[in-house]
């Protein structure tokens, strides 16, 4: 196995909204069809050996929530974000480098001593995201502009940074839109993958599951389509270019 192979790591239990955005991670890193191999934590638990195989892991979204009480938690959803803190911990420990998107930058601010709230969600569709200065120097962020779209849909956030860690992207509705930690351990909140249409297709998945009211799909769709987000993917091709060096 080549030592650039990368990992996708689905944490969705929808099996149609994973093996779509399975697809689009692979798009977003121009990969070919062989070189992005996949683990489904929600169905397979994590063989931690098999970690040291690649160089790189993206891991996706989820419905679940860190904020989520312990007591409607199920067993699959403890198990997701138990076998996520090995992944850290792997790719903290000179392991493969670690992208961990959406609901798992939760699990990284949790699992290394930050803390997540309530209080940052983002609606459904397009947002503007600036770069802090420590992210305009961060080999991996630093050639996207200043100021760029993505794309979210989240109900928890970053409230506060684990120690030791950079803060490489803001908003005003959600502070803490990325932050690294170490040189192996990235993550953001927006969702770096999807092209606008992809994310409307996931949309449909989700429309009934509270992220916005499914009363205005076309309207949010809308709104969606009509979004650039050439950075986020951008970001996903320098982190698969990196590894491949």
């Amino acid at each position: 196995m080549s030592d650039a192979r990368i990992l996708y790591v689905c944490a969705r239990p929808q099996r149609e909204a994973s093996e779509a955005e399975f697809v689009s991670f692979r798009r977003a890193m121009g990969l070919a069809e062989t070189e992005l191999d996949e683990l489904d934590l929600v169905r397979t638990p994590l063989d931690v050996r098999r970690i040291s195989d690649y160089a790189g892991v993206v891991v996706g979204g989820s419905p679940f929530n860190v904020t989520d009480p312990e007591t409607t938690k199920t067993d699959v959803q403890r198990r997701v974000e138990a076998d996520l803190e090995r992944l850290v911990t792997a790719s903290a420990d000179g392991g493969p480098v670690g992208l961990f998107t959406c609901y798992s930058i939760g699990v990284v601010t949790r699992m290394l001593g930050g803390s997540v709230s309530r209080a940052f969600p983002e609606d459904t569709g397009p947002t503007q995201v600036q770069l802090t200065e420590t992210g305009l120097a961060d080999p991996l962020f630093g050639g996207l502009p200043t100021t760029f779209t993505a794309l979210t849909a989240h109900k928890e956030g970053t409230e506060t940074l684990p120690p030791g860690a950079v803060q490489l992207a803001t908003n005003p509705a959600c502070p803490v839109q990325a932050f690294r930690v170490g040189e192996r351990v990235y993550t953001t909140q927006f969702h770096p993958e999807p092209t606008p249409a992809d994310f409307t297709e996931r949309m449909v998945v989700y429309r009934n599951d509270g992220y916005f009211d499914a009363g205005d799909f076309d309207v949010v769709a809308d709104r969606v389509l009509s979004a650039t987000v050439d950075a986020p993917l951008t970001l996903l091709r320098t982190f698969a270019t990196r590894l491949a060096v």
